[in-house]
């Protein structure tokens, strides 16, 4: 495993929600970091099958464009009852016809997906939300670090906070959706914390005790 040796990183996404997600939690760690759409790089084709493929796509790119350490997130909800899906897919089911995403309407789709295979009961709505960062440098050696939160399929949705099917998604043993919680709340951790609560936190966890604690 390679230490990350630098206090200046790019995120590497054009999603703003998942860049103040990201730099939320590098925050504590001192880090100075713009994201690919601050640096206006192109937004590379996700064209991978796995979160693991997509991740690494966007990290090398923006590793490439810049001349520095990329961190990237690629993330999705994974729906048992669905077979998975939508899974790597998970924006794409927001995309209108126009290029702009939609996640009212992605969460409405889920919903009507969920009914039309009768999975109403709540044990039948069992779910996941799935991260995976890589960390990418200059010279294409990545990093990887896959975190899961489970939960299930809620509705209708509840609450305004987070980002895209946050309303939508009860984490297990909680009575609140992500989009009920604090940013302190889903995340659930801090640096010398022992848990944390969201997929992204917790794969970002793996991140802190691999690439920066001695």
């Amino acid at each position: 495993m390679r230490k990350l040796e630098t206090k200046t990183i790019v995120v590497a996404s054009h999603n703003a929600g998942k860049i103040r997600e990201i730099q939320d939690l590098i925050g504590p760690f001192g880090f100075s970091a713009k994201s690919a759409a601050d640096l206006k790089f192109e937004e590379p084709d996700e064209t991978g099958t796995t979160f693991e493929e997509n991740a690494t796509i966007k990290a090398l790119a923006s590793a490439k464009a810049s001349g520095l350490p990329a961190l990237s997130d690629d993330s999705g909800l994974v729906i048992d009852a669905l077979d998975g899906a939508p899974g790597v897919y998970t924006a794409n089911w927001a995309e209108k016809a126009d290029g702009t995403r939609d996640f009212a309407m992605a969460m409405e789709k889920v919903e009507k997906a969920l009914s039309e295979r009768g999975a109403m009961a709540p044990d039948k709505r069992t779910a996941r939300f799935v991260s995976v960062l890589c960390l990418a440098w200059p010279d294409g050696h990545t990093e990887h670090f896959r975190g899961e939160v489970e939960g299930r399929v809620t509705w209708p949705p509840r609450g305004t906070q987070g980002f895209g099917y946050d309303p939508v998604f009860q984490p297990e043993g909680y009575v609140q959706t992500f989009g009920e919680m604090s940013a302190d709340e889903k995340h659930g951790w801090r640096p010398g914390d022992a848990t944390a609560l969201s997929h992204r936190a917790r794969a970002f966890k793996l991140f802190v005790e691999t690439c920066l604690e001695a």
